[in-house]
């Protein structure tokens, strides 16, 4: 398993390796916003549940129109109030939100109209259908609305509820188990020693997976051996859905996470032809799906953005869905080419074009906090000024 694997080699072993985890649950819609919808959702009235009026004005049929003529006014037609059937060669008030009567095809508005005495006059001809509603122009009977797999926007919730929904089937939310190891770390607060550095990997990750939608339910750090790996991993095993670590599965003396998977599981695989991210762990432990960061920060965030979200995704219940990218020109050159894919850290200056911020450290976490998304180098390829490649927004993650 030595040999690199390709970027989208990787992508596809995990998203084929996934699946489910989690149980599904009836919740209130009022409840559900950032949920994962677990059964698709199907109409079963149409809305509007009637042709209505989009203006203020009066409907009247096209086929009684003259130039000249005066309609009497046979009705009034609010919103929420049935109407009569129009009286032919009459006109209704009607308005905004109220329901066609039987015998009218059209609604002109009321700027259109002239008032003479207690009839009104129409000077422009109208056309059939004007300014009207119809039935099920938003949604049908029978038609799938929401899909399992979708998480639950405030439009998700205006858009059930107009069909009358109060209560929708989700998935349970997913447990996260998050491990960081190394010695070197310690938890921000307290005093730093010589050869120490704080933790950022568990606090971003915690931070990641709970934007996603998902629950931590726990974040544990690790000694760097493999009784407190192990015993770690036991604990995560008896809670999570799913296992997160960061550090430990490069090839170092100390990198234990890799060797302690092979004992309690199964290592699907290992290092991926990526920068900055190349050591990369997916395995299964009791049936428990785990994915293994490298413990450089910046390629703790790339590999989180790329594999680590599409599997939570996958075992969440959501759609795995591939980020949006966009064609941006770079707006510098580089002639070296590396035989990894490569995801630059840049900025979209004012002319448009992708700039590579000056720091491109594994290490390095400020240079993503003063960039907008990550600029896609595919492997053996020259960086070449005004040539576009994909860019991906952070928000796009």
């Amino acid at each position: 398993m030595s040999t690199l694997l390709a970027f989208e080699e990787a992508l596809e072993a995990i998203k084929q390796s996934a699946s489910v985890r989690v149980e599904q649950q009836i919740i209130p819609l009022t409840s559900s916003v950032g949920r994962i919808l677990a059964t698709d959702v199907v109409a079963s009235i149409c809305v509007p549940p009637n042709a209505n009026s989009a203006m203020d004005g009066y409907a009247l049929a096209t086929n009684d129109w003259q130039a000249g003529k005066q309609f009497s006014i046979s009705q009034r037609i609010a919103a929420g109030h049935a109407p009569q059937p129009l009286m032919p060669g009459t006109c209704a008030r009607i308005f905004t939100g109220a329901n066609i009567p039987a015998g009218a095809d059209t609604v002109i508005m009321q700027e259109n109209a002239q008032i003479v005495g207690e009839k009104v006059a129409f000077n422009e001809p109208p056309r059939q259908g004007d300014n009207i509603r119809p039935k099920g122009q938003d949604m049908q009977t029978g038609q799938t609305v929401a899909q399992a797999g979708e998480t639950l926007s405030p439009m998700h919730i205006g858009l059930l509820s107009s069909l009358g929904i109060t209560d929708v089937t989700v998935y349970k939310p997913l447990r996260v188990g998050i491990l960081t190891t190394g010695d070197e770390l310690i938890a921000p607060g307290e005093t730093l020693q010589a050869g120490q550095i704080y933790n950022s990997n568990g606090p971003m990750l915690s931070a990641l997976v709970t934007q996603a939608g998902h629950l931590v339910s726990h974040c544990i750090h690790a000694a760097d051996t493999p009784k407190d790996t192990e015993d770690a991993l036991q604990i995560l095993l008896e809670s999570c859905d799913i296992i997160l670590s960061s550090g430990g599965v490069s090839v170092g003396e100390e990198d234990h996470v890799k060797s302690v998977l092979e004992k309690l599981g199964t290592v699907h695989l290992w290092k991926i032809a990526i920068k900055p991210g190349k050591p990369l762990v997916h395995a299964t432990l009791k049936g428990t799906p785990f994915l293994g960061l490298p413990g450089n920060p910046s390629s703790t965030l790339v590999t989180y953005h790329w594999f680590a979200r599409l599997l939570l995704s996958i075992c969440s219940g959501q759609k795995a869905q591939s980020p949006q990218s966009y064609l941006i020109d770079a707006g510098f050159n580089r002639s070296k080419t590396i035989t990894r894919d490569e995801f630059l850290r840049v900025s979209i200056g004012q002319d448009g074009l992708a700039y590579a911020h000056p720091q491109q450290s594994s290490g390095a976490l400020l240079a993503a906090c003063q960039s907008q998304g990550y600029l896609h180098i595919k492997a053996n390829t020259q960086i070449e000024y005004g040539h576009s490649y994909s860019f991906y927004p952070f928000s796009g993650f």
